[in-house]
C-alpha cells in the first residue's frame, strides 16, 4: 500500500512538473498587434497582404471589473 502511495504522489508530481512547464513566457498578442504583425510578415516574405486592420474601440468599463 505504500509502494503504490508514493507511486500515485510521484505520478502527481511529474504531470504537475509536465503541466506548469507548458505555455508561452511573453504575454499573448491582442487580435489587432497578431494582425499588424501578419501584415509585416507578408510584406517580408513578398506574399499577398492581408486587409488592414481595424484599431481596436477604448475599452469601457464593465461594473463587475473591480472584482478582478
Amino acid at each position: 500500500m505504500t509502494g503504490s502511495r508514493i507511486l500515485v504522489t510521484l505520478t502527481l508530481l511529474a504531470a504537475l512538473a509536465f503541466v506548469t512547464a507548458c505555455g508561452r513566457k511573453a504575454g499573448l498578442d491582442t487580435p489587432y498587434e497578431a494582425a499588424v504583425q501578419a501584415r509585416k510578415d507578408a510584406e517580408k516574405a513578398h506574399q499577398p497582404v492581408p486587409p488592414e486592420p481595424e484599431k481596436p474601440v477604448a475599452d469601457k468599463k464593465f461594473i463587475l471589473d473591480p472584482l478582478i
